[in-house]
């Protein structure tokens, strides 16, 4: 049996990477950028004003000259003005290109206005080069802006609009099927009889999926038939990239789904990770290279599983860049004996001082799915210590 760890390298490492698509700018929000994006002109692309106000030539501030003849006013977007050899300054709007011979910039706070002449106040002390924000002083033509793997959000649509990419290169995101099986389930607009429960594992599976950005999804609910299995799983796994499924993966007899896939020829890479909640964890590989992930139907070991593989397969599928691991320190100490990795729902707190702090939120089984209302995600508590102290660093794992 793997550990945590273990398991996720192995499914990282039998998961292919995704192709790649070229998308408008407009549909480009929440994709993986998977080409470089450089500087196609200087940022800025020009010697940028910063501040409203007067610019004028150093030299004649230099000579003590404090009253400047104003030869015109220049807004953002205009060509600029050229200063003479006479005591002239012109009068300027923050962003607008810096006045040909200007060297000195002076607030329009610090100024006053005597018909065309502006007199800059005594206590003044002008700076050369200061308020004017230099060209190609943050990024210079062709220096990298943006890296493959980046999700592309508002910055970064601001930054693909700066340079002009009506177009960007994308990753593909991967098509998921999501199977829930077992027999007790019913849909959601169905009254289920005494012994029934209504379907849930399939919808949290999508929405989770969503929320990473997958929006091509198929979802469904199969019985406990291995003839039925075997068909429908062929059928969504020959029409999609991925696929996940829920329930039928412990060692009952109604467990068919391990058996099922083998008669598909897939293969199985593990099968059972020392952890709780999903200790049955299964993950393989068809024929075909896709990858299928059968997950522990309780609600619980369903969801903490998912985001403890799927979407970290998912984000490697697509080239993402690794997220920086969160970290967060217990708010009260856990016990717990079992030589597994315990992963705890936690609750983010803070504490007089800004501190953030997991404050446990333990469900009473595996299939509590309501437990998790509310929670904020889960914590990983390596195999070790049979007891936590408050104050024990976790790494944290949203939902």
């Amino acid at each position: 049996m793997l550990d945590i760890h273990e398991a996720l390298a192995l499914v990282l490492e039998h998961t292919p990477a995704s192709g790649e698509e070229v998308v408008s700018l407009e549909a480009a929000l929440g994709r993986v950028l998977a080409e470089i994006i450089a500087a196609d002109r200087d940022q800025p692309a020009f010697d940028r004003v910063t501040m409203d106000g007067i610019a004028l030539a150093s030299r004649h501030w230099q000579r003590g000259v404090r009253r400047f003849h104003s030869i015109g006013i220049q807004a953002a977007g205009s060509n600029p003005l050229k200063l003479g050899d006479d005591p002239d300054c012109v009068e300027v709007m923050t962003g607008t290109s810096l006045p040909e011979g200007a060297h000195i910039i002076v607030p329009v706070e610090r100024i006053s206005r005597d018909g065309d002449t502006i007199v800059v106040e005594d206590q003044f002390e002008a700076k050369r080069g200061q308020f004017i924000h230099r060209r190609g002083s943050d990024h210079p033509t062709g220096s990298t802006l943006m890296q493959p793997g980046m999700v592309i959000g508002p910055a970064e649509i601001a930054v693909l609009s700066t340079v002009g990419a009506a177009e960007v290169c994308v990753s593909q995101r991967p098509s998921v099927a999501v199977i829930s099986t077992g027999n007790e389930l019913v849909p959601i607009d169905r009254q289920p009889q005494p012994f029934e429960i209504r379907s849930s594992n399939d919808r949290a599976i999508e929405a989770a999926l969503r929320r990473q950005g997958i929006d091509t999804i198929t979802r469904a609910l199969l019985p406990d038939d291995p003839a039925i299995l075997c068909k429908e799983i062929a059928a969504l796994h020959d029409s999609h990239d991925i696929v996940v499924l829920s329930g039928g993966v412990s060692m009952g007899k109604y467990d068919y789904v391990p058996q099922v896939l083998a008669e598909l020829d897939a293969e199985v890479i593990f099968h059972k990770v020392r952890q709780r909640p999903g200790l049955p964890m299964w993950f393989g590989k068809s024929a075909a290279g896709k990858p299928i992930f059968a997950l522990p139907g309780n609600p619980v070991s369903t969801l903490i599983c998912l985001v403890r593989y799927v979407i970290p397969a998912l984000h490697s599928a697509m080239g993402q860049l690794q997220l920086t691991e969160e970290r967060v320190q217990l708010e009260t100490s856990v016990e717990f004996q079992p030589n597994l990795t315990y992963l705890l729902p936690i609750n983010l707190v803070y504490d007089s001082i800004g501190q953030c702090l997991a404050r446990p939120q333990p469900t009473n089984t595996s299939g509590d799915l309501s437990g998790l209302a509310g929670t904020d995600g889960f914590i990983e508590l390596s195999r070790g210590p049979e007891l936590y102290p408050r104050g024990f660093p976790a790494r944290m794992f949203r939902w």
